[in-house]
């Protein structure tokens, strides 16, 4: 029957075929602080859910919690499928996953890059997901390497000043 002929209140519905979070294909590697921060986002989630669930006859408080649930479900599968690495343990003259590194570029400039899982990456932090072209060129290499950085406005080349874990 077509929707058209129903006098159920729309605003019931709204929202309420959330569509799931993409969950990446590729190996979820996690550093010990990214698990946390995992944790942390099922926990805020948590409290938010409680927090509207006292508004459980507004439609919009229903629609907000189903997207809480969506995201909860995101993180639960992040975690279930988290691969925790040992950063401090890895090969220190090498730059690895968990790695933080220190480059100079063709100005001279220094950056420093941290080498994450996928959900820990956020650049204004100088957070990288290993997946990322500038991490795929820093990782292997060793101090006083130089990498080439491949980006679509051409190519950047670094220097590894320093590997810290």
């Amino acid at each position: 029957m077509s929707r058209a002929f129903v006098k159920e209140n729309d605003l019931e519905h709204a929202g309420i075929d959330i569509p799931e979070r993409p969950i990446s294909d590729e190996p979820n590697y996690v550093t010990p602080n990214g698990l946390k921060l995992l944790n942390a986002q099922i926990d805020a989630l948590e409290i938010e859910r409680e927090e509207l669930k006292n508004k459980k006859d507004d439609p919009i408080a229903k629609q907000k919690i189903a997207i809480v649930e969506r995201d909860m479900r995101y993180y639960a599968a992040r975690i279930e499928s988290a691969i925790l690495t040992a950063p401090k343990e890895e090969d220190h003259s090498m730059v690895l996953f968990g790695a933080k590194v220190t480059v100079e570029d063709e100005d001279g400039e220094l950056s420093t890059y941290e080498i994450v899982g996928e959900d820990e990456a956020d650049i204004h932090k100088g957070k990288v997901s290993y997946l990322s072209p500038l991490a795929e060129a820093l990782i292997g290499a060793k101090l006083n390497d130089e990498v080439t950085w491949e980006k679509p406005m051409g190519d950047t080349y670094l220097m590894i000043q320093k590997i810290e874990y």
